[in-house]
């Protein structure tokens, strides 16, 4: 039995994985999806029930956003691995488009943004970056990137090209490059969220938490419910020594999103050793392994745990 069970994994494997979910209240909304850690990006429309689906992914972790036109996104990590499936290789997950869900920094919602985009990006600019999207849903990076840089020749102000140009290099570890992007998207637009929060990132992983901590307060203070800015905010706090503020914003990070993919519950466990905290140590590295549990770094944290003690 337990061999079969083994096959059939290794069937599901090959033939990709499932995602289905349904929106609480029903409604039909735009659903995306967006590799967390490789270049992707999907989308679909959910049904008037609610219901929505993605078909044939590869395992990994991805971010599905829920979008409203005037109240923000709720975004949420989704781990696809054979410790997060069901036997048919399927996760189903419950999205609730309610108030202490949603993002949005009140400035701008995600209808506002769109909105200005048409109404300031030339339609070929517009064109073209439709065209990298529809690279990356058959995980073309190279594709999308031939095109993202044809939007941004047209449109040198097209922000959500900067950004996903950005995206894709910090994927890909070409991390200056990733700031360089980042940074022309804000001065295409000062007020976009997400090449400011993913700005953040990337100066953590160039090794400057100082400005990192700047970028990554701001967009906390925009959108106080997004999981990926209190997690780095969290990380900044950790790498600059104040492990008091690391742990409120990393503790924040988990309540929003539990399986997010910064891992936030790995920092965490290392702010209570320090302290000599050893259960909440423990007790954070549990948590990170039922989010994660075919990651690469499970046994390892296993291990760690039993050093810890009970």
């Amino acid at each position: 039995m337990r061999r079969a069970w083994l096959v059939a994994v290794l069937v599901l494997n090959c033939q990709g994985y499932e995602l289905t979910g349904r929106i609480e209240p029903p409604a039909a909304l735009p659903v995306f999806l967006h590799g967390a850690t490789a270049p992707f990006e999907n989308s679909t429309v959910s049904g008037t029930d609610g219901r929505f689906r993605f078909r044939k992914l590869p395992g990994g972790a991805y971010t599905l956003g829920v979008s409203t036109a005037a109240r923000g996104e709720v975004l949420q990590t989704i781990e696809l691995s054979p410790g997060t499936v069901d036997s048919r290789g399927r996760v189903d997950v419950l999205v609730r488009v309610d108030q202490a869900h949603l993002e949005s920094d009140g400035r701008r919602t995600s209808g506002a943004t769109i909105s200005a985009v048409v109404l300031s990006v030339p339609e070929r600019a517009l064109r073209e970056y439709a065209e990298a999207q529809r690279c990356l849903s058959r995980r073309q990076s190279d594709c999308a990137v031939a095109h993202l840089q044809r939007a941004v020749e047209i449109a040198p102000r097209f922000a959500a090209a900067w950004n996903q140009l950005g995206t894709i290099a910090y994927q890909t570890r070409r991390y200056s490059d990733a700031e360089a992007n980042f940074r022309r998207a804000l001065e295409a637009d000062a007020e976009a969220f997400e090449p400011l929060v993913n700005l953040g990132g990337v100066l953590l992983n160039l090794g400057h938490p100082e400005q990192a901590t700047e970028y990554n307060r701001r967009a906390v203070e925009r959108r106080p419910n997004d999981a990926l800015a209190n997690s780095q905010l969290g990380i900044s706090y950790f790498e600059s020594g104040d492990l008091d503020k690391a742990e409120t914003y990393l503790k924040t990070a988990v309540r929003l999103d539990p399986a997010h993919f910064s891992h936030p519950q790995l920092i965490l466990a290392e702010i209570y050793q320090r302290r000599g905290d050893l259960p909440a140590a423990r007790a954070a590295l549990s948590s990170f392994l039922q989010q994660h549990p075919d990651s690469p770094e499970a046994a390892g944290i296993r291990q760690k745990m039993a050093a810890l003690g009970r």
